[in-house]
Parts: structure tokens; C-alpha cells; sequence
């Protein structure tokens, strides 16, 4: 061959050398796209799984504090219960100290004994009133179905109607709890003339 035919022959062979490098490239990056897609995937599903994870991890986390709240309030609803039990058992006591009170008051040869029950009455409310306990005695208040028990209408020229004459037996609500409502007698008003 000539040297004008060697000449053609390098530059026909350098192409196809070149396409060959070229071909070779893309089926190397093919190859490689298609082996880095399933490590991708695999990828993704991992960091789905993790998210997951994590997301199940906060729930219990916040499933956990609010368990422990409900706990420490269900105790302290248990506290208050048993202590309302003891109050409620102990108001008949009181009931029964506070007659004896008014009874001894009309008998002065009593007063050294009077004094005495009235120290034990007062220290038994101080005790009760330091775990919450609050006496209701509504007189003059307006009637609160809510908070008074209505044992008699009268009718009255000095209390406006619908407010309370006088207390019967006391109420007492204890921790803003009501334990036992005021017995009371409440007005009707002033007296209306028969025509």
C-alpha cells in the first residue's frame, strides 16, 4: 500500500476505535445504571423502613407520656376519692357537734364543758379545712340548684325571691368538689294577699 492508502486506512480505523471506546463506555454505564438501581431501591426501602421506625419510635414515646399523665391523675383522682369518703363520714360528726354546741349555749352551768367541745369543734374544722374541706352557709345567697338543696318556700318581706332565708343544715364542697349540698330554706317573695 501506498502511503496515501495507509493514511486512509489509520484515519478509517481510529474511528471505529473511537465507537468501539464509545460502545463500550455506554454499555459500562448501562450496566452500571442498571447495577446502581436496585442498590438504589434497596436505598429508598431502608430509608422508608427507617423513617417508619422513627415514626413508631415517636408514637410510643408520646403514647408513653401521655400513659404516665393519666397515671398521676388517676392517682390523684384516687386521693381525692378516699379522702371525700373520710370527709363524708365525718360530717355527721359535725352536724351532731354543732347542736350540741347550740344546745349547751342555753344551759350557762355548761360553760366549762361548752368551751371544751367548742376548741374540739373548731380544731376538727381547721383539720378538715387544711385538706380541702370548705363549709357552705348560703344565707342571703341567691338559690343554686347546684349547690343547695331546697327543703321549704317561705314567703319574706326582707329576702328578694330566690334567694335563701336560712340554712338548715350546711353544705361543703371539698377540693372544689361538691360533697354534700346545703339543705335551705329559700323565699318566695313577699306574701300575696288573697282577693
Amino acid at each position: 500500500m501506498t502511503k496515501k492508502n495507509e493514511d486512509i486506512s489509520e484515519e478509517i480505523e481510529e474511528p471505529t476505535v473511537e465507537a468501539t471506546e464509545e460502545t463500550s463506555e455506554e454499555a459500562t454505564d448501562s450496566a452500571a445504571n442498571e447495577a446502581n438501581e436496585p442498590v438504589l431501591t434497596e436505598l429508598e426501602k431502608a430509608q422508608a423502613e427507617a423513617a417508619e421506625m422513627k415514626t413508631r419510635y415517636l408514637r410510643s414515646v408520646a403514647d408513653m407520656e401521655n400513659y404516665r399523665k393519666r397515671i398521676a391523675r388517676e392517682k390523684q383522682d384516687i386521693i381525692r376519692n378516699a379522702a371525700a369518703n373520710i370527709v363524708e363520714s365525718l360530717l355527721p360528726v359535725l352536724d351532731n357537734m354543732k347542736l350540741g354546741l347550740q344546745a349547751a349555749e342555753n344551759h350557762p352551768e355548761a360553760k366549762d364543758v361548752t368551751f371544751g367541745f367548742k376548741m374540739v369543734d373548731d380544731q376538727l374544722k381547721k383539720s378538715l379545712s387544711e385538706q380541702g374541706l370548705e363549709e357552705l352557709i348560703p344565707d342571703g345567697d341567691t338559690f343554686d340548684p347546684n349547690f343547695h338543696e331546697c327543703v321549704a318556700h317561705q314567703p319574706s318581706e326582707e329576702v328578694k325571691e330566690d334567694h335563701i332565708i336560712q340554712t338548715v343544715r350546711a353544705g361543703y364542697r371539698l377540693n372544689d368538689r361538691l360533697i354534700r349540698a346545703a339543705n335551705v330554706i329559700v323565699s318566695s317573695g313577699p306574701a300575696k294577699e288573697d282577693s
